[in-house]
């Protein structure tokens, strides 16, 4: 697997300054996506354990709020196993920091992943360029939804992230 980028400082996905990560790789090809050159699989730098590394590294500072995992697709089969080896090491390292993920998988088709057991928050659902709305906060398309993923799997129903700070009108 292959990723395509980190942020070390990040504020644009997620609350709070944060670390991302994009992974290489996407079958699906929205249009408009604003990260094309995700797409290829072959692209990129390779995910190793230095990758992970690296990440934690770089998350140890108190103002990073978390970690945000993009794509690409994280979830699709050829990067799965590495998008959760990553959440976890976050997870073990940091209980206290977020972790979000974007995906554009419905959390109803993948909610029994081992990722979740770490993943904080999952905006899921593809782009869908004729529901882009510059005013969502997190997301590209009203179609897109904003997870609390462990009171989703409590409650065994979809349970949706109040941004307060989105106003549509």
């Amino acid at each position: 697997m292959n990723y395509n980028k980190i942020r070390k400082m990040d504020i644009s996905n997620g609350p709070g300054v944060r670390v991302s990560i994009f992974m290489q790789g996407c079958e699906f090809h929205c249009k408009n996506c604003f990260n094309p050159e995700t797409w290829d699989f072959k692209k990129g730098k390779e995910f190793t354990g230095k990758t992970i590394d690296r990440i934690l590294e770089l998350a140890e500072k108190d103002y990073i709020k978390g970690l945000s995992i993009l794509g690409g697709e994280p979830m699709h089969p050829k990067n799965e196993e590495n998008t959760t080896k990553l959440a976890k090491a976050f997870k073990e390292k940091y209980p206290n920091k977020n972790i979000w993920m974007w995906s554009g998988f419905l959390f109803e088709n993948i909610k029994d992943k081992e990722v979740f057991k770490y993943v904080d928050v999952l905006v899921d659902g593809r782009y869908q360029d004729e529901l882009h709305d510059f005013r969502l906060k997190y997301r590209g398309s009203s179609n897109q939804r904003v997870i609390d993923v462990k009171k989703s799997l409590k409650n065994k129903k979809i349970c949706l992230v109040k941004l307060e700070e989105e106003v549509l009108c």
